[in-house]
């Protein structure tokens, strides 16, 4: 068995209930949520900015799930709690789950890089991960805390609301 952690995130419909939604159907694929941060109001960020707030927080999961079965995971979930196929890359969205961390692994593959290629970069991910885990490091060492303290101005992240039901 593995820790690991995953984003979530939805800006569309009722954002916490998708979110609360991810939570349960990721119980019944396979994967163990131990514990969520708080959720948080974030601005979007990427390819697309003009489009509604995002509500986000971090799991903390246990599975024995490898890093292609979690995110074959990861995409059922989000289907299953009304995903639609296709649309912009960084677009408005009902619900996104993304994998940041799974043990100490690393790992590369078309579909999938692990630590997520953005996990160091983006504040909606690294203050709800750092609330779950603030000594949290990357498999090569790297504080989790000092990238997000070494980011610049930018990426509002607002407290919205106690964490997702377990």
């Amino acid at each position: 068995m593995s820790i690991g952690y995953l984003g979530l995130g939805s800006n569309l419909g009722e954002r916490r209930d998708h979110l609360q939604a991810a939570v349960t159907a990721l119980g019944q694929a396979g994967v163990r949520v131990l514990r969520s941060s708080h959720t948080y109001e974030t601005e979007p960020v990427g390819l697309v900015l003009e489009q509604p707030e995002f509500l986000n927080a971090c799991v903390e999961v246990e599975t024995a799930l490898g890093p292609t079965e979690l995110l074959d995971a990861c995409k059922t979930v989000e289907r299953e709690v009304g995903r639609a196929a296709g649309g912009p890359r960084h677009g408005p969205r009902v619900i996104d789950v993304d994998v940041l961390l799974l043990g100490e692994l690393e790992y590369a593959s078309e579909r999938l890089t692990l630590p997520h290629e953005q996990v160091t970069s983006r504040r909606f991910v690294l203050v709800p991960l750092l609330e779950l885990s603030p000594d949290l490091r990357l498999p090569r060492g790297e504080r989790l805390a000092g990238s997000l303290a070494a980011l610049g101005g930018g990426q509002q992240v607002r407290l919205a609301g106690p964490p997702l039901a377990i």
